[in-house]
C-alpha cells in the first residue's frame, strides 16, 4: 500500500512538473521554474500583470521588456502558456507590418542602385567618347602643320 502511495505521488509530482505554467495564474517561484525564466524576467512578468492579465502572446511579448518572438516560442516549449494557449508565432497583422516597410526600403534600394548603375554607365561612355576624341587628334596630322623634315631632304 506504501509502494502504490509513493508511486501515486511521484506520478502526480511528474505531471505537476510537465504541467502547463499560466502567465496570469502563476506565482513567482512557479514561473522562476520554467527553464528560460530567471528571477529578473519573472518580477517584470509580476510586475506586469499587476497592471493588468495578459490578453495573449502579443500583449505578453509587448509588456515585459527584454521578451522577444524567440523568447517567447521557447518559454512557450518549456510550458509556458498565456490564458491557456501555446504560442503560435508573431501574429500575421504584426507579420505583415513589419514586412512592408522593408519591402520599401528593398525597392528603394534597388531603384537607386538601377540609377548609380545607370549614372555609371554614362559617366563611363562620356569618358570613353573623349578619350576617343584626345586619341583620334593626337593620330590625325593638322593641314597647318609644316610638312615632314624628310621631304625636303629629297630636294
Amino acid at each position: 500500500m506504501l509502494k502504490k502511495l509513493l508511486t501515486f505521488f511521484a506520478a502526480m509530482f511528474l505531471v505537476a512538473a510537465f504541467a502547463a505554467v499560466d502567465v496570469n495564474k502563476a506565482t513567482e517561484a512557479e514561473l522562476d521554474g520554467v527553464k528560460g525564466i530567471g528571477p529578473v524576467t519573472s518580477k517584470l512578468i509580476m510586475s506586469e500583470r499587476k497592471k493588468g492579465e495578459f490578453k495573449n502572446w502579443d500583449d505578453f511579448v509587448a509588456r515585459v521588456k527584454g521578451v522577444g518572438d524567440k523568447s517567447a516560442a521557447q518559454f512557450s516549449a518549456e510550458g509556458l502558456t498565456v490564458s491557456g494557449a501555446k504560442y503560435q508565432g508573431p501574429s500575421a497583422a504584426a507579420t505583415k507590418k513589419a514586412d512592408k516597410p522593408l519591402m520599401e526600403k528593398a525597392k528603394d534600394a534597388a531603384v537607386s542602385t538601377k540609377d548609380a548603375v545607370k549614372s555609371a554607365a554614362i559617366s563611363t561612355k562620356d569618358a570613353v567618347k573623349e578619350t576617343a576624341k584626345d586619341v583620334k587628334a593626337a593620330v590625325t596630322p593638322k593641314a597647318d602643320a609644316p610638312k615632314p623634315a624628310a621631304s625636303a631632304a629629297k630636294k
